[in-house]
């Protein structure tokens, strides 16, 4: 009896420590879209550093994961809480996306003026310089919308890699707060992907001085 109650206790510890250390430090996220491929698929289980923006500020080019209430999805969910519940479980386990919580790309910090699009390639320009973007899905385009906006403080626009498959700040131009997302509601930075394990690699930053030098 002594033996079970030990390992109760200790199978307990381990979640405990397991939820404090996902709740504060790292999480993993389930890819359930298409909407940062190439880099990210569907079913990709990715780790999140929720400690990294503690002691410095997020970049363009960061490939962030974030809470859409309020923005990309409602505020409140109208599911049953039971269902509510079932779905936590799931994303907890790494089983199930989360209708609420997105991963995507920063394009535009505070300050920045971005506007799609200019030239015969229809790039993004970022403060007025056109901006390379080597991570784009093949064959799209960076943008079939075109917008122009200036980032306030404490917003961020964010779009996917794959344009054509991707809800994000476009989605929401015209709508209160005009697709500028709260920086308050980034969960973290995307480190790596850990799953599948013949994918598993370090989601690397993207280097300011040669994609976003010209944008300072």
């Amino acid at each position: 009896m002594v033996g079970w109650r030990f390992v109760l206790w200790a199978l307990a510890a381990a979640v405990v420590l397991a939820a404090l250390v996902r709740a504060f430090v790292v999480d993993v996220y389930y890819i359930p879209s298409e909407s940062m491929e190439p880099l990210l698929e569907p079913g990709d289980r990715v780790l999140v550093s929720r400690t990294e923006y503690r002691s410095e500020g997020i970049q363009r080019g960061d490939v962030v994961v974030f809470d859409g209430r309020g923005s990309l999805a409602p505020l409140h969910s109208s599911d049953p809480v039971l269902t509510q519940g079932a779905k936590k479980v799931g994303q907890w386990l790494g089983l199930a996306g989360s209708d609420t919580v997105y991963v995507k790309r920063v394009i535009g910090v505070a300050g920045d003026r971005v506007a799609c699009c200019t030239g015969d390639d229809r790039r993004i320009t970022v403060n007025g310089v056109p901006v390379d973007e080597p991570y784009l899905y093949p064959r799209d385009t960076p943008s079939d919308q075109a917008f122009d906006v200036v980032v306030p403080d404490g917003r961020l626009w964010l779009m996917g890699d794959h344009r054509s498959e991707s809800a994000d700040s476009r989605s929401l131009l015209g709508a209160p707060g005009g697709g500028l997302i709260p920086e308050d509601r980034v969960i973290g930075r995307a480190q790596r992907i850990l799953w599948p394990f013949e994918r598993s690699t370090e989601i690397e930053r993207l280097e300011l001085g040669s994609v976003w030098n010209s944008a300072e």
